[in-house]
């Protein structure tokens, strides 16, 4: 029977952490002295490295300088022939088009390692059963997250290709213990439960574990999440290009960073001039990676785009770097309106206090230099008793909460129940209608 992996990492003090980092690094940069993207920073820099601040000399790295010149290209991480990569994914392709991403053998391995972490704060053992709610097309997804779970011995039921009520009746019928999907999946399933009365308070799921969005980590979407299915919202976090870099804190209140796999940076960016400083405790931030075990497609200092608050003096039983709330919202997602900065993610969680399940997006748009954002959210289904006045409600709350959290008049107008657009992988809720800025 396979045997559990349990990464023993976790409560390193920060000196014994900094060398096994160190250690691993030095590793990965030997083996890069001809790869297109790093030659000539490593050639400026003697080898090994003596202390992990040396890192901070290296250049950032963008999504930008990974592209190939054509779609389809792979990412220019992949520096080996193609004869050394067994897996091939895709990124999502929604700050772009889709980018393949490469694995070998070993760097999958080290994808799976990574996972262990995720699924110990999950507390899954080989009695559990999995539900895995995702199409299993190219986008990374949880492919790794099937084979980890698959080498922890847990019996795995894929849900590729089937409806959201044949996944729940599955669900049912296999009386799976762990579900793994987005937290909007994790949501739109509950409100198709409701639909055809199914009462998710007798199925077998106790742990939801999420990725792909960063509702895992917010108080009211995980409240959402949890109340409708009774089991532990579980949050993820990682990327395609990057890795399974997080796990949920002990007490759900956010992530760790996996700091025996990854080098973690915080930076506070100002654009203007383009100069950077590390961030402080607590200090909102951008999370800057280096990933230390895929040698065949290593990033060094990638600029993640993920907003964040390290908290590396706290009382957690892992030592890693806390990230209360998890990711908060993306870079390039931030809106400045009437100086207040806005994040789909703060937004998403005041919805989600209203209406824990309904669909809804957010519309960006720019007048007269300025950004400006609304809301769309369905109305309450013509089946549901007084839903017209439940709607209107819906929509005064909303207005309400936004003023009184954001300090800001956000319309929000009602749509149609089932007009706006669903999906299994990463939500389209964000619409961005801002005519783009000419370089």
């Amino acid at each position: 029977m396979p045997t559990t992996t349990r990464p023993q990492c976790r409560e390193m003090n920060r000196d014994d952490l900094s060398r096994l980092q160190l250690k691993k690094l030095n590793r990965l940069l030997a083996s890069l002295s001809n790869h297109p993207l790093y030659a000539k920073s490593l050639a400026a820099h003697e080898l090994p490295l003596t202390r992990l601040d040396e890192l901070s000399s290296f250049p950032l790295l963008n999504k930008s300088d990974l592209l190939g010149k054509h779609p389809g290209d792979p990412a220019l991480l992949f520096h080996l022939d193609k004869n050394h990569y067994r897996r091939f994914h895709q990124t999502s392709g929604s700050r772009g088009w889709p980018m393949p991403v490469l694995d070998t053998a070993d760097d999958w391995a080290w994808w799976l390692v990574c996972w262990q972490y995720v699924l110990d704060a999950a507390e899954v053992t080989c009695d559990d059963v999995a539900m895995m709610a995702f199409s299993f097309g190219p986008f990374i997804g949880f492919w790794s997250a099937n084979d980890a779970l698959v080498e922890r011995g847990v019996l795995v039921v894929p849900g590729g290709g089937l409806s959201s009520l044949a996944r729940l009746k599955l669900i049912e019928q296999q009386r799976c213990t762990v579900l793994c999907c987005t937290p909007t999946y994790a949501l739109h399933l509950a409100s198709v439960a409701t639909e055809h009365g199914v009462d998710l308070s007798r199925n077998s799921v106790t742990r939801i574990i999420v990725a792909g969005e960063p509702g895992g980590s917010v108080p009211a979407v995980r409240a959402a999440i949890e109340s409708q299915w009774h089991a532990r919202v579980v949050d993820h976090a990682g990327a395609s290009e990057l890795g399974a870099w997080g796990f949920a804190s002990s007490d759900d209140s956010g992530l760790h960073v996996t700091e025996s796999e990854f080098i973690a940076e915080f930076l506070v960016f100002d654009e203007a001039s383009g100069s950077h400083r590390p961030a402080q405790e607590g200090e909102t931030s951008e999370l800057v990676m280096t990933n230390l075990g895929r040698h065949g497609g290593p990033v060094i200092r990638y600029r993640t785009g993920d907003i964040v608050r390290p908290r590396w003096n706290h009382d957690l039983p892992c030592r890693f770097v806390h990230l209360p709330g998890g990711v908060l919202g993306r870079a390039d997602d931030m809106l400045v309106i009437r100086g207040v900065n806005v994040f789909p993610s703060s937004i998403e969680a005041i919805v989600r206090e209203v209406s824990p399940s309904a669909e809804f997006r957010m519309i960006a748009t720019r007048q007269d230099e300025m950004d400006q954002i609304r809301i769309e959210i369905e109305k309450t289904p013509e089946s549901s008793e007084g839903h017209a006045e439940q709607s209107s409600a819906v929509v005064t709350a909303l207005e309400e909460l936004m003023r009184e959290r954001l300090t800001l008049r956000v319309p929000v107008s009602l749509v149609e129940y089932g007009s706006l657009p669903r999906s299994e992988g990463k939500s389209r809720r964000w619409v961005d209608q801002r005519p783009q800025k000419l370089s």
